[in-house]
């Protein structure tokens, strides 16, 4: 397999496909979509506007592979706490992940997906659809998850999976709501355990 750092004509990049993505990450998070021009995005990438275009695509493109990365990185808490072995885990660890995320030391406070791409103009709805797209898919996860839990005797046979889905999503989103406005992690973590307080079991 070729090597991903070398360019359709086989000369080596100048520059690291990786690294230059997480600068870009860093941006959206710190600007959102709108607010990220491709001086911002080429200058933190450390590259010029050809090379952005030749190795990640247009704007709306990186801001993709970006989410992504975000998704993978930083806010795979979203994910692991689907494995956790109690419902009741799963929506503490669900919260804690977003108060730790938003308040991660060297990087922007608050949540990429929630602030990315609050204020749009019609040229920007593509990136303001991939990010409802992506809340959304982590709220059916979520449902199925406390399903199960209903299933398996966890959660109590009345208790609504959806409710709960959402319920847990809206904190969440809020705590990193709340980050962006300045709370610091205990702040945040003092929404979780009130809002855990009033968990089915």
């Amino acid at each position: 397999m070729a090597d991903s750092r070398r360019t359709a004509m086989g000369r080596p990049r100048e520059f690291d496909l990786d690294e230059a993505l997480e600068s870009a990450m860093q941006v959206f998070w710190a600007r959102g979509y709108e607010g990220a021009s491709l001086t911002d995005l080429t200058g933190a990438m450390g590259i010029t506007k050809t090379s952005m275009y030749a190795a990640f695509g247009n704007k709306e493109q990186l801001f993709r592979k970006a989410v992504e990365r975000y998704g993978e990185g930083p806010a795979s808490y979203a994910t692991s706490a689907l494995a956790e072995p109690t419902a009741r885990a799963v929506a503490e660890a669900f919260l804690r992940g977003s108060a730790r995320t938003t308040t991660l030391p060297g990087s922007p406070s608050g949540c990429l997906t929630v602030q990315g791409a609050l204020a749009t103009s019609a040229g920007s709805r593509p990136a303001h659809d991939m990010l409802v797209c992506w809340r959304n898919d982590v709220g059916v996860r979520l449902e199925e998850r406390f399903q199960r839990a209903v299933a398996d005797g966890d959660l109590p046979p009345d208790a609504d999976p959806r409710r709960l889905a959402r319920y847990i999503m809206t904190v969440g989103f809020g705590i990193a709501v709340q980050a962006a406005n300045g709370l610091d992690r205990d702040d945040l973590d003092d929404i979780a355990d009130t809002a855990m307080r009033t968990w089915p079991l």
